[in-house]
């Protein structure tokens, strides 16, 4: 079977599940998120185990039945097999299989039997799989489903177990990136809403996503980064970390977040286990970062990393703690200042500089980072948003910035750039204006621009060359970009051009007569209005 027919048979089961779930009362309701996501997850690892489980034993591989074969093994034999197995897969018992559970459908009270199934397995599982709180408390993979349905428990999770018997991961645990990205849309995109929700997005489109890795680690670099830290502050459900850790190489980096909400927390955890990217699990945190962020040092200073990414929410209402905030130990990490409270409209708080100022107070002494902003901040004359463009010209450790078209996001008309910090960039910086690319197409209610490969390409390669582009791009010094009061837009450097045409002495005489006698048939026509003016005004005298 071809990865496009697995692809398929994955979006159908997700499809089915969704089914099943509007079927019993939960179509739209916000706990069907919670029970598509788990369930999902749990046929994942359930197939992951067996998978891992026939790579490590031959006979349980060739038996005819599997689990059979894995029964029959003596404890000792059983408990080495289980030390072989790789740190990411989850250790379910014989007890928590999907076959064992579709085997007991029929037994009375089947919804504690389905209950007590997944909890056992989160509990099993906590240590690596959970995602922690600020406060230090676990969020575990799987919680007891059935009570969301009021009625016809028994019968809701008998139909949920019938759609996870369809077909296996095993033939495809071995796909990359892109195939389980697609994946991961297809899953959340019904739920890819912030309702309720402090900080990030859910979703960052894959073109921003993609650039954004690309130009922090450019293809040439790669086999230099080993080892890395990449951190974001405000994650939602992984998208940046996800095609960071990609193009870095999922076993050379560790991921580190934090996100107040514990929805975009669960996602990201989805994302991570999906991306083979489990030994990062237990660095998700779910809290809230700019008044208690999490990940500290042992001498209590903040963690400083390698990478970070970023796409924050632009404007919030953190009125509740921002007087927290103006405490001396913050005065060095937001350096600009905090915003005030406006008298009106509090919701119009511009968080992003907040996260923009944590962000950069977090990059280790060689670290690189690229953060979505409003356009109006690389132009803006004054406030936070020019103290923070003066810190990084002065202190060089800008290295360029990427403005995108118009409703890149589907969900926001503010225009956005991509901010590229890097304390390493001494040199020129470049500025790219890509708004006029991309081609506008609908999504839902909404207008949605849509870059092409090409298109992509072209952003990355001229960023990453420092090219000069006529109208598109332009490489800068940070004296220029001083001088020019810190704007960071491209068009602002733009050459003003006068364009001229070579002509001939007597084309050019000709031409001047053209004009004079065009001239003088104007001032003759000018001179009879006027006359004809004054005489109606005259005889409206005399009248």
């Amino acid at each position: 079977m071809t990865t496009q027919q697995f692809t398929q048979q994955i979006k159908k089961l997700i499809d089915d599940l969704k089914s099943v779930c509007a079927n019993y009362g939960l179509g739209n309701d916000g706990n069907e998120f919670k029970i598509i996501t788990q369930i999902f997850l749990y046929k994942f690892l359930n197939d992951k185990f067996v998978y891992e489980i026939k790579q490590l034993d031959e006979k349980i591989s060739k038996a005819e039945n599997w689990e059979k074969a894995l029964k029959a093994l003596s404890k000792d034999e059983y408990e080495m097999l289980m030390m072989q197995l790789s740190e990411s897969t989850a250790r379910i018992s014989s007890d928590h299989f999907i076959s064992t559970l579709f085997a007991k459908q029929n037994e009375p009270n089947f919804a504690d039997i389905f209950d007590a199934t997944l909890v056992d397995i989160a509990r099993d599982n906590s240590d690596i799989f959970s995602v922690l709180t600020d406060g230090g408390e676990k969020i575990v993979l799987f919680e007891n489903l059935s009570k969301y349905v009021i009625d016809k428990r028994d019968d809701f999770c008998r139909a949920i177990v019938n759609k996870l018997t369809g077909f296996s991961f095993e033939h495809i645990f071995n796909e990359k990136f892109d195939f389980y990205a697609t994946i991961f849309e297809y899953l959340i995109k019904d739920y890819n809403t912030n309702s309720g929700g402090k900080y990030a997005e859910y979703f960052t489109p894959h073109a921003v996503a993609k650039i954004m890795a690309r130009c922090l680690v450019p293809k040439e670099q790669k086999g230099n980064v080993k080892n890395v830290t990449c951190y974001d502050p405000s994650a939602g459900s992984g998208t940046l970390l996800m095609n960071l850790a990609h193009q870095i190489g999922e076993d050379k980096c560790t991921i580190y977040s934090q996100d107040i909400s514990q929805k975009s927390s669960s996602l990201l955890r989805l994302n991570l286990i999906l991306n083979n990217l489990v030994h990062s699990i237990h660095n998700i945190i779910k809290g809230n970062t700019i008044l208690e962020p999490y990940h500290k040092k042992e001498n209590g200073e903040l963690e400083k990393f390698d990478y970070i990414v970023s796409n924050p929410p632009f404007k919030l209402d953190f009125s509740d703690y921002s007087k927290d905030l103006e405490s001396k130990e913050n005065h060095e990490r937001f350096f600009a200042g905090v915003p005030k409270v406006p008298a009106k409209k509090k919701e119009s708080m511009a968080i992003y500089l907040m996260f923009l100022q944590h962000i950069i107070y977090s990059l280790k002494d060689r670290g690189r980072a690229a953060v979505v902003v409003p356009t109006g901040f690389i132009t803006a004359q004054s406030g936070i948003e020019k103290k923070i463009r003066q810190k990084l010209v002065d202190e060089k450790m800008l290295s360029g910035v990427i403005s995108m078209p118009s409703n890149i996001f589907a969900n926001t008309g503010t225009n956005v750039s991509i901010l590229f910090i890097d304390k390493t960039n001494q040199q020129d910086v470049v500025l790219i204006d890509a708004s006029n690319l991309g081609e506008t197409i609908k999504d839902g209610k909404n207008q949605k621009t849509v870059l092409s490969h090409t298109e992509e390409d072209q952003i990355i390669k001229t960023f990453n060359n420092k090219e000069a582009i006529e109208d598109f791009s332009v490489v800068v010094s940070y004296e220029n970009i001083s001088a020019k009061n810190y704007s960071l837009s491209a068009g602002q450097y733009f050459d003003v051009r006068i364009e001229s045409n070579r002509i001939t002495q007597s084309e050019f005489e000709e031409k001047l007569d053209l004009f004079e006698s065009n001239l003088n048939q104007l001032f003759s026509e000018s001179s009879k209005i006027e006359e004809d003016i004054l005489k109606s005004f005259g005889r409206l005298r005399y009248e």
